[in-house]
């Protein structure tokens, strides 16, 4: 068994996709532009849930709703929604540290584990099952971003029952050296690492204009 967590901020408008919602108003002079990021936002979760249950249906996964942005309540009624029965709240601090607090529940739990945004309208049932398959002989799995992060973390057998190893330390989350700054770390550790296909996270207007009919 394995736990897939998906970390998922509430599409509140004006509270996400702000990059996307700042473009949408300069470059195309969107005057409700906080409320268009956050419908598009909201069709990015749905697709990012409907991937992960499709994977459900066919392997031994336990996929979870890691929620930002709503207390306990709301957040188990969003899950519901989404088909995500099993939800966590991420809790407050840098990416880092919400990355390492659910890694936490593999780790209490002994389950390697994968963790994925909701920022990837290219995101399919085929790249995930690689991830899940290519984890079963390595440490370390990551899905590089084309903004120098990764859109997916996948923590090993051996790897989740050593936290004191996990590559988090030290990485200058939300900068353009997150995926370099891992490896960096997974080496001096010694982990034998992974790289799955490329993706591109979705945070500005240009980011758009592949998938626009």
């Amino acid at each position: 068994m394995l736990q897939i967590v998906v970390m998922a901020r509430w599409p509140s408008p004006g509270r996400c996709k702000r990059r996307l919602t700042r473009d949408l108003c300069q470059s195309l002079g969107v005057s409700n532009s906080s409320e268009r990021a956050a419908r598009i936002q909201t069709r990015l979760t749905r697709h990012t849930a409907a991937v992960v249950n499709s994977l459900a249906d066919v392997m031994a996964i336990e996929p979870v709703l890691a929620v930002s942005g709503l207390g306990p309540r709301a957040a188990s009624r969003w899950g519901q929604q989404l088909g995500l029965p099993h939800v966590r709240l991420q809790g407050e601090g840098q990416l880092g540290t919400r990355l390492r607090r659910q890694l936490m529940h593999g780790y209490r739990r002994d389950m390697p584990s994968l963790v994925i945004g909701t920022d990837l309208p290219e995101l399919n049932i085929d790249d995930v099952k690689r991830a899940i398959e290519t984890l079963q002989s390595h440490d370390l799995v990551l899905g590089p971003a084309l903004d120098g992060g990764y859109w997916l973390l996948g923590v090993g057998e051996i790897l989740i029952r050593n936290p004191q190893h996990w590559p988090l330390i030290g990485v200058s989350w939300g900068g353009s050296r997150v995926l370099e700054e891992t490896l960096a770390s997974a080496s001096t550790h010694q982990l034998s690492c992974a790289l799955v296909s490329r993706r591109n996270d979705l945070d500005h207007w240009n980011d758009l204009r592949p998938w626009q009919g």
